[in-house]
């Protein structure tokens, strides 16, 4: 069985470059590894994450927000997580289920136990073995945002820091798990923490 990893943050908080790094250092030593993210980590998925970033002229309720991103989860897991892990892939996957957490009940507010349920459904229980919470305060990520903005980003200043709050008590509740590092930081010295990390924990 692989190891899956998957790297947490609000808008713009770097996450995704560290994944490219970790993936480029991953591959320069010799270890199978994939990258992937949510949503748009398949075909479908692709599809979905249009429909979730795109901005609409009718109402987006929340509900059908939290069912897409499920949707898009369960294909995910089924088409590349799962497979890749019984492969002996180490996985990297670029937002999972901490998200939905903290998007959909810290951030829009819905009730914990249906985005508990809901992430438990879509994943066949699988939750990550290591997680990266890329960590910047909502000022900065929204300096770090272009100006053509997508349907979250455009969210005002109270719903980013409402989700990074929503990041960091998630943390808190799963010390084991997580791993919170400064996203002010330079960018090497942040993916020298990953690789550290790693390390530490003989993961690589």
């Amino acid at each position: 069985m692989g190891f899956f990893i998957t790297f947490e943050g609000i808008e713009a908080s770097g996450k995704t470059t560290q994944i490219n790094l970790l993936y480029d250092y991953l591959k320069s030593i010799g270890k199978n590894v994939i990258k992937t993210r949510e949503p748009g980590g398949t075909k479908i998925g692709q599809k979905i994450r249009e429909i979730l970033l795109s901005k609409w002229d009718e109402k987006f309720p929340y509900i059908a927000e939290l069912l897409l991103y499920e949707a898009d989860r369960n294909i995910h897991i089924h088409n590349i997580i799962k497979p890749s892990l019984e492969a002996d892939y180490i996985v990297l996957s670029d937002r999972y289920i901490d998200s939905t957490t903290a998007y959909q009940h810290y951030a829009r507010g819905i009730d914990y136990e249906i985005v508990s349920y809901l992430n438990t459904l879509a994943t066949d229980r699988l939750k990550p073995n290591l997680t990266f919470l890329i960590d910047i305060p909502a000022q900065i990520s929204l300096k770090r945002l272009s100006k053509t903005k997508d349907r979250i980003e455009s969210e005002d200043i109270e719903f980013h820091k409402k989700l990074r709050e929503g990041f960091l008590k998630i943390a808190e509740n799963e010390k084991d798990r997580f791993v919170v590092i400064d996203g002010t930081m330079d960018i090497m010295e942040i993916h020298k923490i990953i690789v550290d990390t790693l390390k530490q924990r003989k993961i690589i």
